[in-house]
């Protein structure tokens, strides 16, 4: 992949698969040459979004398989992750209200909100029976 390329990839609904994910966005990252900062914050939301799938995403416990695709174009880097779930738009989840204390807060709502503060542009459609996520970030070099 250089800074402008592709790659993509299929993870099972497992969570041990959170390990695979990490290492192709680091791979991602070298050939990139990302910033730290990009990384990680690439990395967490694609954590984040990831284990929602697989802990909410599914009614039965048969294997599915979540597909990846990693874009770059010039000096934005594109996320597509697309699963065959229930559908859910994560984009029209309201903010939960913050700040607040631990007691306060209710649980759920943090994450999807934190994905969409370290991105710059996310974006779901319902297609053909898929979730499809895009998740659009500039790419920072180090």
């Amino acid at each position: 992949m250089s800074t402008t390329g592709s790659v993509s990839f299929e993870l099972r609904n497992n969570l041990s698969e959170l390990a695979t994910l990490c290492e192709k966005m680091e791979g991602v990252g070298q050939t990139l040459s990302l910033s730290r900062r990009c990384l990680f914050e690439m990395n967490l939301a694609l954590d984040e979004l990831f284990t929602n799938i697989i802990s909410y995403g599914f009614r039965d416990q048969s294997e599915h398989f979540i597909r990846v695709h990693i874009s770059a174009d010039h000096d934005v880097l594109t996320v597509v992750l697309e699963d065959d779930g229930i559908a859910f738009n994560p984009i029209d989840r309201i903010p939960p209200e913050v700040p607040c204390t631990l007691d306060e807060c209710k649980v759920g709502g943090l994450g999807i909100h934190l994905v969409k503060n370290l991105m710059d542009e996310v974006s779901y459609e319902r297609r053909a029976g898929t979730n499809v996520l895009t998740l659009k970030k500039s790419i920072e070099k180090s």
